[in-house]
């Protein structure tokens, strides 16, 4: 359980805010590449941090980032002309570069002005099929971050945004709590669970069918997994250990999987053969949240598959133009409660019923209400460690992970079985702790 306050420190990121000055520090995604690929295509309008923008690719291919409404009078920059080497706002036809210089101002004989004036434009980068921008004071810019999905061919990786009307912590949470899987996501997790003569812990449980990329598949189906965490410099590592069969000499075994949560919006999801899934919880506001999925890993991935298994090819909820998740209770969220008859919860993946149960809470959750388990551990150690960031960013030392650029060395660990002796630090030994805590 927080308190009023600590809830609305972790939940409001406005500029003036605690939680909005430390991710203001950070790079973040502010929309995919895909959305802006054209050169002198639409300008895309789109939030981050409660704040409005235009992204924009000019006729050479460079991109802009601009505040949305024209420095003149006000007018959007999304509704403006984008040709010609530069963006044009309607109401008046001046013009700018990515650089935010003014390249022409046909109302003002004055020409020197548009030598001495310069829109607000923000820091900007191209990678990994996403569009990074930095929002916080130039003079504490810290090094782009470098992750394992920038590398590699480009048919390795790919990329979804869904914007869902939540505070990003409700999907953050759900992201690092791993005892909801083998419930939530039972049809993906262990399809059996529901039904009588399912497996149960100890059992052997082999999951069948998109091995490579279904997020939620368990080895084996114990819904109480103990949870142990490591702090490391970027966040902490999130372990969820499962009981599994007897082993050959009659000691235990466990499965264990690890989550690496990186400050401030990230968490690196295992799949199998080595996938692995970096997930963005990324604030446009208070009350929305761009998920940003980037699949990568040894092979091409099929994108199609991807948002098949996440649960977006269904156009009631998601389509690939807006990206907006249209779930909402005027139709009960969309719930199929026929389906239930055969499916655990009426909808289909698991990112759908990720966004459906974040967006049943409300838009941000009143958490003073909550009655937390062991089973939460890893939810209470991320609100933890993010009060933790906000605490050092408002002493003026740096907030965890802000100064790290090398991110290719990270990695979850997808289920495992260990021994008895319950050790698995050695598979994510990339970083040595700060600190160890274990309940």
């Amino acid at each position: 359980m927080l308190s009023e306050d600590e809830n609305r420190i972790l939940t409001q990121v406005g500029r003036e805010t605690p939680m909005g000055r430390v991710m203001r520090r950070f790079w973040l995604p502010i929309c995919t590449t895909a959305q802006v690929g054209e050169p002198d295509g639409r300008p895309l309008r789109t939030s981050l941090l409660g704040e409005s923008f235009v992204v924009f690719r000019d006729t050479a291919g460079q991109l802009g980032v601009f505040d949305e409404h024209c420095m003149h009078r006000g007018a959007s920059l999304a509704l403006g002309r984008n040709e010609y080497g530069g963006l044009r706002c309607l109401y008046h036809g001046w013009k700018f570069a990515v650089d935010g210089s003014v390249l022409e101002m046909p109302n003002s004989r004055n020409t020197a002005l548009c030598a001495r004036l310069r829109a607000p434009v923000h820091p900007v980068r191209e990678a990994g099929g996403l569009v990074w921008t930095y929002l916080g004071p130039r003079e504490q810019q810290p090094p782009f971050p470098h992750y394992g999905f920038m590398d590699g061919p480009a048919e390795h990786r790919a990329v979804v945004r869904l914007n869902t009307s939540a505070n990003y912590l409700q999907l953050f949470e759900g992201g690092v709590d791993s005892s909801h899987i083998g419930v939530l996501h039972s049809a993906q997790a262990v399809p059996a669970w529901m039904q009588e003569g399912a497996p149960v812990a100890n059992d052997a449980f082999q999951p069948q069918g998109e091995a490579d990329v279904n997020l939620g598949a368990l080895a084996v189906s114990d819904n109480a997994p103990d949870i142990e965490i490591e702090d490391t410099d970027f966040g902490f590592h999130s372990t969820a250990l499962r009981r599994g069969a007897v082993g050959a000499d009659g000691s235990p075994t466990f499965t264990v999987r690890v989550t690496a949560v990186i400050l401030p919006v990230l968490r690196i999801t295992p799949a199998a053969n080595s996938f692995q899934f970096f997930t963005f919880e990324v604030p446009m506001s208070d009350t929305q949240t761009a998920t940003y999925v980037v699949g990568h890993g040894p092979a091409a991935l099929d994108r199609n598959e991807i948002i098949r298994v996440l649960g977006l090819d269904d156009q009631r909820f998601w389509n690939d133009e807006d990206c907006t998740f249209r779930a909402s209770w005027a139709d009960g969220l969309g719930q199929d409660r026929a389906l239930m008859a055969t499916n655990w919860t009426g909808y289909a993946g698991i990112e759908q019923e990720d966004a459906v149960l974040s967006l049943s809470m409300g838009p941000i959750l009143d958490r003073r209400k909550e009655h937390m388990i062991a089973a939460d551990y890893g939810v209470i150690h991320l609100r933890a460690r993010l009060l933790e960031s906000v605490r050092r960013n408002e002493n003026g030392e740096p907030p965890i992970g802000v100064d790290r650029e090398d991110h290719t060395t990270i990695r979850s660990v997808n289920d495992t079985t260990i021994g008895s002796d319950r050790a698995w630090r050695s598979l994510v030994a990339e970083v040595p702790a700060t600190s160890r805590v274990t309940a």
